[in-house]
Formats: C-alpha cells, structure tokens, sequence
C-alpha cells in the first residue's frame, strides 16, 4: 500500500513538470528567439556587392544595377565614428612615423613668411586724354613697353578742339577789341593741356591742325593698355597705366597671433625661385592697420629696389625676418611633413591610442612657418600625437574607409566627381568581415600592375610637357595616356574589391585625361592635371606598379589652394608653374 502511493507522487510530479514546460519552457524559447532575430534584422544593413556604397536597411534591390542587395557584416572593432585602423604591415609598408606634438620657443628664429611682388601703387599713374575724339594713331604696341616722359603715346582727332583753334584764330583778330574773349579762348585751350607754343603756333599760322598729340607725363613701364587705334574716347579717360618699376613692394600675410612679432623698419631678408643662391635686403615699410576677417592676416609690406629689374609683379617671394619677442613667446609647432592641404583647410591625422595604429583625422589653422615647421594657430594641444611621415598613405586608408579625410570633411560614402576628390567609392570594407585589411594594398596580378605602369610612364610625359608649358604637347601625351588607359584588362582584376575600386578610378582618369587632350590652354590643361593626379596616386597606391614613386606638393598651386603630383625622382620640377616656380614644393610620400 505504501508503495502504491509513493508511485503515485512520482506520477503526479512527473506530470507537473511536463506541464510546466509545456505551458512556460517553450513559449520563453520562442520569445528568446524571436526577440534575438528581431534584433538581428533590425540592426542589418544590405548592400550591393557591385557598389558597395549602397546601404539599405531592409533587403531589396540596387538603385544602380538592380542586383539583389546581400547582407553587409557590421564591424566590431570598437572604434569611434571618425577612427580608423591600420595593421603592423601597412604601418610598416609605408614607413608611418609619428611624433607628439609640443611648444617650442621661436625667440631669435627666423620666421618665414610667403608673398608676392606688387607694383608700388605710389610710383603708379595713369594716362589720360585731355580732350574727346578718336585715336587716329596709337605709339605703344604692346604692355611691358618702357616709356619715357615726353614721350608721344598718341594722336587724336578732336572734333572740339578743331573748333577751339577756329575760334582762337578768329578771336585773336578781335584781341585789340575784345582781350577778355581772346583770353577765355587761350585758356580754354591750356586746359585741354595745349602748350604755349602750340597755341602760339595756332594763331601765328592761322591753320588748324587736324590731329594733336598726347605726351608721356611719366617715365616708367606699360602695364595696361586700356585703348586701342580707332577708339572713340571721352575727355578724361584713362589711355594706359604706367607703372615706375625702380621699386616694388613685396607684400606678405601675417596671422593675427603673430602681428606683435613684426615692426616698421624692421629689416627683412627676400629670396625667390627666379634668383635661388641670392639675398636681397628690405624693410617692412607698412603693417595694414585692418584685420582680414576671412582670412585672419593682416599684410605685411616691404619695400624693394629693383633698378636691376630682378623683381617682376606677380612672382612669389619669401621673407626671412628674425621674429622680435612675442607676448607669448611660447607656440605650438609641427613638422612642415605633417600637414596636407586641400582647398582653404589644413588637416592633420592624431594616432589617438599610444598603443594601437589608431588614427582619425583633424582639421587645424596654421600660424607661420618658421623654418621645416609650421605654427599651430588652434585644432591641436600638447601631448597630441600626429602622424609626421606617410601622412599621404594614411589620408588614403581613411577614405577607403569612408572616414573623414583630406578631401571629404564630413566621412561617410564618397563618391568621386571632377571636383578633384582624392576619394573614391571605397566602402567595400562594409562588407568585409575584417576591415583592417583594407589598409593593405590590394593584390593584383603582375600583368594588371604593368599595364598601370603603361599609364603612368604616360602621365609621366604628360607632366613634363607642362614643366615645358608645351601645351601641344601636353594634349597630345593626354591623347597617349587615354590609349594607354584603354587597353588596361579590367578582367585581370578577379577579386570584387579591387574591380569596384578600378571601375570607380578608370572614369575620373579617363575624364580628366580627356578635358587635358581637348584644349590647348594651359592653364585649364594644368587644373585638369590636378585631378588626374589625384585620381592616378589612388590608383598606385592601391594597386602599384612595381616602381618607386614620388608623390610631391605645392602649396602655392591652384591659387594657394596646393595640388599635388607624381614623379619619378626625388627632384621637385613643378608642372603647374613651370619655369616660374620651378622648384617650388616637396615630396610628401614614397610609394614603393
């Protein structure tokens, strides 16, 4: 009997817990799986595995080709919005230095600053004629041309001075009867800037003259005609500018941190490409009182001789002038090789983690450049540390990440255009499961890389000939580049990665090539090179060539926006000034 009803509780027990987990165990799975999956599917994105900046939050098809959108694999490195990583081979591949910033004191250095030549606008006149009428005869052919006061620049024919010189004749019959007419009549002709023995002639002869001359009233150099042969002018209107070009002014930007460092008459130390093993001695004569609000500088002006014509308006110069005591004595300053430049933005790249190859980009204002540095203005603090060498290779790892770089402020999905974007559709790393692989360079067969060399040896030709500013030639070798581009196999190309990148790059190439090959001006040809340039060093260095190249800079370019290019040697030879500013720029990157 006892048996019996221990029997029975173990029967009731069993079956209480088969309850129990039929009414709650299953449902609680069900739940876990079902909240588990509608994490999932909330949290995935879906990408096209041709353009891979494509990203949806829901499955569907691509805007672009329509191909079905796949899942894209998040990244689970843990860094922030703007960072990016780098491995020990990229690091290493590239030679990335980096080095902490700090203050240095720039008391009795030389403080560098760039400029131009200017005409002394105290020494400039203008040409004007004192009468209407039409220039019968123009004497000055050309701007440049020297002129010497007293010197005839023009004939006219005025109808109202031939009318003046009728009344002069008639009224110097009457000046016995009338001297007050005959006076007013001599005058009105002194102030049409006839001479007295011109008007005196006038009346002894009793002809009038059909023409008259304009004289030089300055001597120095024509740097505007603003007239030609056969122009109807009105009394008083400009002819010609003359500049005296015995002095000139040199004209340079100083930050408004460092306007205490500067004072007239302080004496200043001008060197320039045209003249590379000279020195030419100056003061600072001016210091505009008004703050360039755009741009936060003030201008600095010294005043040069230039009785040899060594100085010519509009040619870059630097100033060397040992910068008195600051207030503050104590600046930020860093390697001149950190810096890159697009635009009006200045940008460095922090390696944020000492113990990790963790970078993110920062924009900084720059103060002046003082010797191989430049000062920091404000974007940076000490303990900062920057990148100082491969600065170039790791702009180029940001944008394939879509992080913020050198050419695209805000991050995110870049698409090239022809604005001259360094960046390209380089998200596929979205959908690459380990995303420190990007920074490598992709690999491509030997074949691929030499037909890349094709065009670039092209390129190469390409920017000699502005070097020479041989427009014909340059669009001849744009022709060359494009045939060269041509026959590129983008078939040779198996791995997805490396085709999206080639299709994205072949376009902007074959675009900018094309605008060079279509006009022989040559400066459009040289803001097209830019952008060729930009575009073809992403290509080497993502896919190489299996040659040493250059990758080298000027600041001055573009309007003092700097472009950048690709040679062969270490030797700057500047395509976009050629023998103007030969030399101008440095290397900023070594792609091996």
């Amino acid at each position: 009997m006892k048996n019996n009803k221990i029997v029975i509780y173990i029967g009731i027990l069993v079956i209480g817990v088969l309850l129990g987990w039929l009414l709650f165990g299953g449902s609680s799975n069900k739940e876990k799986d079902h909240n588990y999956n509608a994490v999932a599917e909330t949290n995935q994105l879906w990408t096209c595995s041709m353009h891979p900046q494509i990203m949806q939050p829901e499955p569907g098809d691509c805007p672009i080709c329509g191909m079905d959108l796949i899942p894209a694999e998040s990244s689970t490195d843990g860094l922030l919005a703007d960072q990016f990583k780098l491995t020990e081979n990229a690091m290493a591949l590239a030679n990335i230095q980096t080095t902490v910033v700090g203050k240095g004191n720039v008391e009795g250095n030389t403080i560098k600053l760039s400029g131009k030549i200017a005409e002394n606008e105290e020494a400039n006149a203008v040409q004007v004629s004192y009468f209407a009428g039409r220039i019968e005869r123009l004497n000055v052919s050309f701007t440049g041309e020297e002129v010497r006061k007293g010197q005839l620049l023009a004939t006219i024919y005025s109808p109202e001075l031939y009318a003046a010189q009728q009344e002069l004749i008639t009224a110097a019959s009457l000046k016995e009867s009338q001297p007050a007419l005959y006076k007013a009549v001599r005058n009105k002709l002194k102030l049409w800037k006839l001479s007295e023995n011109q008007i005196n002639q006038i009346e002894e002869t009793g002809k009038v003259k059909e023409n008259f001359p304009v004289y030089a009233t300055v001597s120095g150099t024509v740097t505007e005609k603003l007239v030609e042969q056969g122009d109807y002018i009105k009394q008083g209107q400009p002819l010609l500018k003359i500049a005296n070009l015995n002095t000139v002014w040199g004209n340079f930007d100083v930050y408004e941190n460092q306007i205490d460092r500067f004072k007239k008459g302080q004496e200043v130390m001008i060197t320039t490409n045209a003249y590379p093993n000279k020195e030419f001695k100056g003061k600072v004569d001016f210091i505009d009182p008004v703050l360039n609000t755009k741009t936060r500088t003030v201008t600095l002006r010294v005043v040069l001789s230039n009785k040899d014509d060594v100085f010519k308006p509009g040619m870059f110069v630097t100033a060397n002038i040992e910068g008195s005591t600051a207030k503050n004595d104590e600046v930020l300053s860093i390697p001149a090789s950190s810096v890159l430049w697009t635009g009006e933005r200045s940008v460095v790249y922090l390696k944020t983690n000492p113990d990790q190859p963790i970078f993110e980009m920062r924009e900084i204002k720059l103060g002046n450049q003082i010797g191989n540095e430049y000062e920091v203005v404000e974007g940076l603090f000490v303990g900062n540390e920057i990148v100082t060498n491969g600065t170039f290779t790791v702009d180029a790892a940001a944008q394939l990440q879509g992080k913020k770089s050198m050419m695209n402020k805000d991050g995110g999905k870049v698409m090239t255009g022809h604005e001259g974007h360094l960046g390209m559709d380089n998200n596929a790393s979205n959908k690459e499961s380990d995303h420190t692989n990007m920074n490598e360079r992709l690999e491509v067969s030997e074949k691929f890389q030499q037909q890349l060399n094709s065009v670039y040896n092209a390129y190469i030709n390409l920017k000699d000939a502005l070097v020479k500013e041989d427009s014909i030639s340059t669009s001849a070798n744009a022709t060359t580049l494009l045939n060269k581009l041509n026959k590129v196999d983008m078939k040779l190309l198996s791995d997805n990665k490396a085709h999206n990148h080639w299709m994205s790059l072949e376009g902007e190439i074959k675009s900018s090539a094309t605008s060079i090959s279509e006009t022989s001006d040559i400066k459009s040809q040289r803001d097209h090179f830019k952008h060729l340039s930009s575009h073809l060093i992403n290509a080497v260095q993502l896919f190489g060539i299996n040659e040493k190249v250059y990758v080298e800079f000027c600041p001055m370019a573009d309007n003092n926006n700097g472009a950048y290019w690709l040679s062969k040697e270490e030797k700057v030879i500047n395509p976009y000034f050629g023998e103007a500013m030969l030399t101008c720029g440095e290397v900023k990157q070594v792609i091996e």
